[in-house]
């Protein structure tokens, strides 16, 4: 068995920057669980009460258009992106499962764990990416993310795993590739890739 060092904060790594066959940028970070699912484990994850240490996987797409108004199209984008992130979670979810270790995705719509039994509250994904990552929130019909970059073009889903953050990283590298999803390095000056502009 070996050992992985428990010492691991947002602050300490990287997002993992991904970029997609349209261009549009993929962002992924690994985190400790924010004191609201640490305290309503029960209610949100009845099935991971066991758990005692877990990682929270935030899954920020940059949608091609912000996301503040219920148009049609934006209904449908916000679909297709959800898609892509369902697609993602199962094939990531169930290798890291075949290597045995805990894993779910939540449904962005939702907000219940979709391989787990659902609890008595949904998961509020918005809610635990101001909590993890600090980016405002827009309070419309629904809540809306602000990316520091993309604005409120952005489409946040969340993955929960027992894996160690060394394994979580490496799966979510390869299974990104399978979905078409490339990985984009810092510039010189330790910029990130932005994603295209809308």
């Amino acid at each position: 068995m070996v050992n992985y060092p428990r010492a691991y904060t947002a602050e300490q790594s990287r997002p993992i920057n991904l970029v997609g066959k349209q261009g549009q940028a993929v962002q992924i970070s690994i985190h400790y669980p924010s004191q609201y699912i640490c305290a309503n484990r029960e209610r949100i994850l009845p099935d991971w009460q066991e758990q005692t240490l877990f990682w929270v996987v935030i899954v920020l797409q940059q949608s091609k258009y912000p996301l503040v108004k219920s148009t049609a199209e934006i209904e449908r984008e916000k679909e297709h992106l959800r898609e892509k992130f369902m697609r993602f979670g199962c094939d990531l979810a169930f290798d890291l499962r075949d290597r045995g270790y805990l894993a779910d995705l939540i449904d962005p719509r939702t907000g219940y764990p979709l391989l787990s039994r659902p609890g008595v509250i949904p998961h509020n994904d918005t809610a635990v990416v101001k909590a993890l990552l600090n980016y405002p929130v827009l309070k419309n019909k629904c809540c809306v993310i602000v990316h520091p970059h993309w604005g409120t073009a952005v489409y946040p889903s969340i993955f929960l795993s027992a894996a160690p953050p060394t394994i979580l990283e490496w799966a979510i590298k390869r299974i990104s590739s399978m979905h078409g999803w490339q990985e984009i390095e810092e510039d010189d000056q330790g910029n990130e890739f932005k994603g295209v502009r809308v």
